[in-house]
């Protein structure tokens, strides 16, 4: 007994000895290997929009919280709603930890559902963190004539808004579930981010739509400020500081399955929207040393002021809890799939 207790011991001398130094050396490798590189951050819209203005933002300050100080590149690939970004980060990207996918969370239940033309599967993406909890709010224009969820909801006419494309995307699901819920829309598809969505409802082709207050009030700041577009309608699942008299979703469920919808398509859906993904098969050390350098990214003063300043949310999401989410969209029950199936994949 004596004996084992001596060798137990030794074994946690040993371990406690050898620990640091394996730390270091990994830490020591890290450096090695991202000195002299370039990290991609590969955007699946086009510039203008939350997705690019949140990875230029984070792109201006990761680099120092990365060992070895790797430069940042951000570019825009648009198109199919992110997909395009998603495929290439599956099949095409290398799994070195220089490429990084910043595509729509939505896409991860896609694949649940059976959307078209995905090629990857959600559960093998290595999830570094998204830095917000990006809850759907509904804007519509001043000429729009619409301004309140009751003349919203009072429309003779169906307005038109505006979506990304056909599959289970922001804004489209949005929409998708509003409509389910009884507000007379039209969904238009087929632009290529939220800053097109943006311009075409600035120039009338559209009425609004529906995406992420945080990237709303960033990217579209002066028009609601002048009082040219408003707030009708908030996803969250309760009212953001600011928009305190903004309707809520949630409360236009009238039934128990009506609100499983909502909580699976509109509030969980949230949590991953603004993820980053790393390919299949990234070395655990490497993925670890990024999503590390995320959160740190998240803390560090200049990059909050930033934030502040470009009137970002910042609420982080750590990896370890995207995975979780994105587990959980394969285990939701076979009759809310098909309900979600038909609700989304219109």
């Amino acid at each position: 007994m004596r004996r084992l207790k001596r060798n137990a011991l030794g074994v946690l001398l040993a371990t406690a000895i050898l620990i640091p130094g394996f730390a270091s050396a990994v830490a020591a490798a890290e450096e090695s290997f991202f000195r002299g590189k370039t990290v991609r951050i590969n955007v699946g819209y086009a510039a203008g929009g939350g997705f690019d203005t949140y990875s230029r933002a984070l792109a201006r300050h990761l680099a120092k919280f990365i060992p070895g100080q790797p430069t940042i590149v951000v570019e825009n690939v648009p198109g199919a709603g992110g997909l395009i970004v998603a495929n290439q980060l599956y099949k095409v990207a290398k799994p070195d930890g220089l490429s990084i996918g910043h595509f729509i969370g939505s896409l991860l239940m896609g694949q649940v559902l059976g959307q078209k033309g995905i090629e990857f599967d959600a559960r093998k993406f290595e999830y570094v963190a998204a830095p917000v909890r990006a809850y759907s709010t509904c804007v519509f224009t001043k000429a729009s004539g619409i301004t309140t969820l009751e003349q919203w909801m009072a429309a003779k006419t169906p307005p038109k808004l505006g979506g990304v494309a056909t599959g289970a995307t922001v804004p489209d699901n949005m929409v998708r579930v509003l409509k389910t819920l009884g507000l007379p829309a039209q969904l238009v598809t087929g632009y290529k981010g939220t800053a097109d969505i943006r311009l075409a409802a600035e120039s009338g082709e559209l009425a609004g739509s529906c995406w992420g207050w945080t990237s709303i009030k960033s990217t579209w700041r002066k028009a609601i400020d002048a009082g040219e577009v408003s707030i009708v309608l908030q996803g969250s699942p309760t009212p953001y500081p600011d928009l305190p008299a903004v309707p809520l979703v949630i409360n236009l469920a009238r039934t128990d399955e009506a609100r499983r919808l909502v909580q699976a398509a509109i509030h969980d859906d949230a949590v991953t929207v603004y993820q980053w993904a790393l390919p299949p098969g990234t070395p655990r050390d490497r993925v670890k040393t990024l999503r590390k350098a995320f959160l740190d990214t998240m803390r560090d003063p200049e990059f909050l002021a930033e934030a502040q300043k470009a009137r970002l949310d910042i609420d982080p999401v750590g990896g370890e809890e995207i995975e979780k989410v994105v587990a959980s969209l394969f285990k939701l029950e076979p009759g809310l799939v098909a309900r979600l199936k038909e609700t989304l994949l219109q």
